[in-house]
């Protein structure tokens, strides 16, 4: 194994420079070569003007020198060892310990590690909270709808995902955007960005004006999350339905009462929609799905009606502020994944219920569930781990759709800015530290590989 890793290893050094050489190429052979916009922006200007800019740009970046020499002139820069460079831009001796560079970025004069330090913290925000609700999510459905294959919740499941996993996710950030952010319809969400400027001002924390305020809050949730669970856990099913599709009318009522401006069709519309997604929930055959579905329902409507009887000297904070700013964001970002996901554990876990071994553990007594988690589940890892490889890559390449969508000022956009401003050093060094993650996450799921199924060796 140790072998097998070493060799790995050395091998992510031809890989990462032929992703380099090839995204180097690209950029010479474009129309206008590297820095084609930086001449464009000089076009305007006299024609003293513009052979001065256009000879400091050629000597701080080395614009006029021939494509293999500026490349080598990159490498050399982030490569931990090489030769050293001095102030006036020669070359001095070659030195094991000179450190990297990422140079300076053409568009926005300023060192790329600067301009990746500030972005690459947002988008890891982002997938951070998005990726654990994807497999959350997919794992959950996927294991329920391949336990109940044929059933009621395994069709309406698996209707559900392909429905979700069809919609672009532009067409689902506008739409959100929309409804959900237009002072026109339903402004409850900001329409822009992480977070306002004054909550930089605020405290950290959300502070209200009395205990009591708080007090109201919690016995919202509490009482709204008791009562959920307590009519999903309701054996009668008639009247479990009944009441789910009165609490659906009642909110759907209440969103359009709160739409800015009267229109007849959301009350017409707005209390079915509430009304069918409510008995959908409360109509779900697994008692645990139902109670978590129908809970999170019951704990969202009881703290939004709490929030009507709280009193005056509210602060939202900082991190509700922020919190509320990822709410669309994080919707566009995760429901596709974990409804194709989820289709994928599901496909997995039957091909294993029906395999010999799955056979062999029933018929020696084994109770279906531990033939599903001590025997099935652990082969059918195998599927998520090699989607999983692209996880860590993902984590700085980030969202370009939604980071456009919803104003997000993260790697994906900066990847856009500086293939569009034909930016040497920032779009090298975004696909260098990308194919870098993408290569070692191919390297962590090898390794994963083996734990999971030990027929797998590389020794």
């Amino acid at each position: 194994m140790l072998t097998y890793l070493i060799r790995r290893l050395l091998l992510m050094i031809p890989t990462l420079l032929g992703i380099t050489i090839v995204v180097f190429s690209v950029m010479v052979m474009s129309p206008g070569g590297i820095g084609g916009q930086l001449q464009a922006d000089t076009m305007n200007m006299k024609p003293q003007e513009r052979k001065a800019m256009m000879d400091y740009y050629n000597k701080r970046y080395g614009l006029d020198q021939p494509a293999p020499i500026q490349y080598l002139k990159w490498l050399n820069n982030v490569s931990p060892i090489g030769f050293e460079v001095k102030d006036d831009g020669s070359y001095g001796r070659f030195s094991l310990t000179k450190g990297m560079s990422l140079g300076q970025s053409f568009m926005y004069g300023r060192p790329v590690a600067e301009i990746l330090g500030e972005r690459i913290p947002i988008t890891v925000l982002l997938n951070v909270l998005t990726i654990p609700l994807i497999y959350i999510f997919a794992i959950a459905i996927g294991i329920k709808a391949a336990n109940d294959r044929g059933g009621r919740f395994d069709v309406s499941s698996n209707m559900i995902m392909l429905g979700l996993w069809s919609i672009p996710t532009m067409l689902a950030g506008v739409l959100l955007l929309g409804f959900f952010a237009n002072v026109q319809h339903w402004h409850w969400f900001p329409t822009a960005g992480l977070g306002k400027r004054d909550a930089q001002d605020m405290v950290f924390m959300p502070h209200w004006g009395s205990l009591w305020d708080v007090i109201k809050l919690g016995l919202g949730v509490f009482l709204g999350t008791a009562f959920a669970i307590a009519l999903a856990r309701f054996n009668n099913q008639v009247v479990r339905l009944w009441v789910a599709a009165g609490i659906g009318m009642a909110a759907g009522a209440w969103m359009a009462y709160a739409h800015n401006g009267f229109l007849w069709i959301n009350w017409i519309f707005l209390p079915l929609l509430g009304a069918v997604i409510l008995v959908g929930l409360a109509y779900i055959a697994s008692v645990p799905f139902r109670a978590a579905s129908l809970g999170l329902v019951g704990m969202s409507l009881g703290l939004l009606i709490a929030t009507q009887f709280v009193g005056q000297g509210y602060v939202r904070g900082f991190l509700l502020d922020r919190i509320w700013h990822l709410v669309l964001p994080i919707i566009c970002m995760s429901y596709a994944g974990f409804a194709g996901l989820a289709k994928i554990i599901r496909t997995s876990l039957l091909e294993n219920l029906s395999s010999d071994y799955a056979r062999t553990a029933r018929a020696k007594g084994l109770s279906e569930q531990d033939v599903l988690w001590v025997h099935v589940f652990r082969n059918s890892l195998l599927p998520l781990i090699t989607i999983a490889a692209g996880l860590l890559p993902s984590l700085l390449s980030g969202s370009l759709i939604v980071e456009n969508i919803f104003s997000i000022n993260g790697m994906g956009q900066l990847a856009v800015e500086a293939v569009k401003g034909r930016d040497r050093e920032l779009v090298l060094s975004i696909t260098w530290i990308s194919g870098f993650l993408t290569l070692i996450g191919y390297l962590i799921a090898d390794f994963l590989y083996t734990l999971v199924d030990p027929r797998v060796t590389y020794d």
